[in-house]
């Protein structure tokens, strides 16, 4: 299955889990859990739905309304389907905390068990850390070079990816009782470098 089918649908079987919702809540919050940089279509949507139901991971049900000539249907999460979630949301590996997947699955960290949270946590720092030092060898040799702009750019992805790496920190140490944790207010923007 495609990564960004599975994060569709990882996302989908969360929210159907809070509870029952129509295609076009569906889309406005998995939109806003997204976020700005990865709108979700229609025909990214109905189609996930659509192979959802032939799995019985979701069911839907019809009911008429009185300003519209076509029922409205809304989608609901099945006993298979809260199955799969909690197996998604179990998984632990590289694609628990890859930038395609790691927001949908923190979005729904309070259905996790804190171990899983914080193998999770810990090991997206590792790979955004990885990512830091990688750019900033190549930032060391390429500074020179660079022009301002460019350097500009460099310079904001380090201190993007600085920042999520802190945040990461801050949050692991919550999870683990630290009573010295910062305030962990709000997350940082997912960094885009790779």
């Amino acid at each position: 299955m495609a990564r960004r089918a599975e994060t569709i649908e990882l996302a989908v079987l969360g929210l159907l889990h809070e509870g029952p919702m129509h295609g076009y809540e569906l889309r406005k919050r998995l939109n806003l859990m997204l976020g700005w940089g990865r709108v979700l279509s229609y025909g990214s949507l109905y189609p996930t739905l659509k192979k959802m139901l032939r799995g019985s991971l979701i069911e839907e049900s019809t009911a008429s309304t009185p300003t519209s000539r076509r029922p409205r249907i809304t989608y609901q999460v099945t006993e298979a389907g809260t199955r799969e979630f909690e197996r998604l949301m179990s998984e632990v590996g590289p694609t628990a905390w890859e930038d395609d997947n790691f927001d949908i699955r923190f979005a729904f960290f309070s259905s996790t068990d804190m171990e899983i949270r914080l193998r999770v946590l810990e090991g997206r720092r590792t790979r955004l850390q990885e990512r830091l030092d990688r750019i900033q060898r190549e930032l060391a040799m390429t500074a020179k070079e660079a022009d301002r702009y460019a350097g500009e750019l460099q310079r904001h992805g380090v201190e993007s990816v600085e920042r999520e790496v802190n945040w990461l920190s801050d949050l692991i140490n919550a999870e683990r009782g630290n009573p010295q944790t910062p305030n962990l207010g709000t997350p940082p923007h997912t960094a885009e470098t790779s």
